[in-house]
Parts: C-alpha cells; structure tokens; sequence
C-alpha cells in the first residue's frame, strides 16, 4: 500500500471480528514499533503483547471488568498490544558521558521523551495495522493502572500510556459520534513563519 493511502486510511476502529492475526503480522508490528525514534537511542519503551480470548480476557477484567463503552465488539479484538514508557531508561542514558549530563536530574527534560517516543511507537504500530489490512484502536487504561500491572506482573516503574486493540475489522464498524466534528481546517491548526 502507498503511504499517502496509509495515512488516509488510518482511523481507529471499534469492532473487531475473533479471527486471529497471522504471526508474521504481529511480527511485522512489533518490528515496525522498535524502529521508533527515541531521544538518545534510548528506546526506553516496552510493549506487552496479549493474544488470544485468555489473555485479551484478563485484560479486560483487569482494565474493564464490566465490559462497558459501548462498542461490544472492541472485546473481540484478537490482539492488545500495551505500550509501556520507562522514565528511568532515558535518565540513565542521559547520564552517559556522551550526553554531559552527570545526573539524572528529571527536572532538565522539557516534556517526558520516554511518552512522546513510546507515543511514535504506538503511531508505528497504528500506519502498520493498516498496511497489513487490520483496524486498530488506541485507547487509554484510565483509572485501571494498579489492576492492570498487577493482573501481569508489570514493574511499577513501566508507564502504561495506552493499549492498541488489533484485529480485522468488522464490515459495518460503525463510526464514532466524535467524527461528525470534522478535521479542522489546515489554517486552524498550520502556521507559516508567525503565528
């Protein structure tokens, strides 16, 4: 598929048939997320990867235990892949005398590069879903963090900053209520040399 077409097609999908992902599409997805930027080569992120009902289950149970949201078909996705952040990673290679810091002083990273890089992983992970003809859906744990680290033994220090739901889309998924806002013009959001 063309990228251009990638791009275009990309949009998060909420109803998934059970029919398992082939392994050679994981592969390529997983694969496809290591080749992330990260600040420093850090690649301070990890991906928890759940496959098949029992594992795709306890997810559920421990981030959704009531299975409500509307959208009964999201719990057939065959696939959840969890995207993990490690803060520390990034503060340790920092540290390296390469980068000239000699602490690991949080307080000199503007914004948390271990988010936004496990953040571009995930993006990976969305255009490659698409281009081996899966939906995806991205979505938040919310309130569920403890649950989740402790239904599969996550290290407190990993940060959950989201799960991707893959799986073949079904025919009919039907649209979310928030499309009917509209991309929002280029002008609103593109400025050129001012502001």
């Amino acid at each position: 598929m063309e990228f251009q077409d990638v791009v275009r097609k990309r949009k998060m999908v909420r109803s998934f048939e059970a029919r398992p992902i082939p392994p050679e599409v994981l592969e390529r997805v997983l694969a496809n997320a290591r080749r992330a930027p990260s600040a420093g080569h850090s690649q301070g992120w990890a991906f928890l990867v759940l496959e098949g009902k029992d594992e795709t289950g306890r997810f559920w149970d421990a981030v959704n235990p009531d299975r409500k949201g509307g959208w009964p078909h999201l719990f057939s996705a065959p696939l959840i892949v969890v995207c993990l952040s490690d803060k520390e990673t990034y503060l340790r290679r920092y540290a390296e005398p390469d980068k000239g810091w000699t602490d690991m002083d949080e307080r000199r990273w503007e914004v948390p590069y271990w988010d936004i890089d496990t953040a571009m992983a995930a993006m990976l992970i969305l255009l490659t879903a698409v281009d081996a003809g899966l939906g995806a859906l991205f979505f938040g744990l919310g309130d569920r963090h403890d649950a989740f680290h402790d239904a599969f033994g996550v290290p407190r220090e990993m940060r959950a900053i989201g799960a991707i739901a893959l799986g073949y889309a079904k025919p009919r998924d039907r649209p979310s209520p928030s499309l009917r806002r509209g991309r929002r013009p280029a002008e609103a959001v593109v400025h050129r040399g001012h502001w």
